[in-house]
């Protein structure tokens, strides 16, 4: 019975997708409860746009999505610390964006990338100017980080599994 319940598990990508965003919701929401004096809204966001729902290549499309992440946040804090945050400042993050995505191979995931820099660039900040952006940049990071962590352990997890009932992975 337990081997049946097992075997159907491991099959369906809707249950490992559902189990992978349940323990970064958990992870996530300790965070933000434990830290409330920073903005780790961002990190819970970014754990779960990092999980990929898709059951072929989730791992390679949460490696993916984690750089084009990385791209967003790195090209808004770059554009805020160089130009400042202002609707020019924003276009020139978003061309920005895209160019480098286009360069890392990563044109696919350059919505995720968007909407990071949107995230860090747009959305107001409790901190100082100086500071939010960084603070914004490193809770994204951190979100990115952990998806991509529980997308690479629960495959390290699944995989003998399915090598164990014949399923192929």
């Amino acid at each position: 019975m337990l081997d049946k319940i097992i075997k159907r598990f491991i099959t369906s990508a809707i249950s490992i997708y559902i189990l992978r965003c349940l323990i970064g919701f958990c992870i996530g929401y300790a965070m933000f409860l434990k830290f409330p004096e920073y903005e780790l809204f961002w990190t819970l966001l970014s754990i779960i746009l990092v999980i990929s729902p898709e059951e072929k290549d989730s791992r390679k499309l949460s490696i993916e999505r984690f750089k084009s992440n990385l791209i967003g946040s790195l090209v808004a804090l770059a554009c805020i610390q160089t130009i400042g945050s202002s609707f020019y400042s924003i276009i020139a993050g978003i061309i920005l964006t895209i160019i480098v995505c286009r360069s890392f191979k990563v044109m696919n995931m350059a919505r995720v990338a968007l909407v990071a820099l949107l995230i860090i660039m747009v959305q107001p900040h409790h901190s100082s100017i100086v500071e939010a952006p960084i603070f914004r940049f490193v809770s994204v990071s951190t979100g990115c980080f952990i998806g991509l962590l529980i997308v690479v352990f629960t495959s390290m997890m699944i995989r003998p599994l399915k090598r164990k009932y014949g399923i192929p992975y």
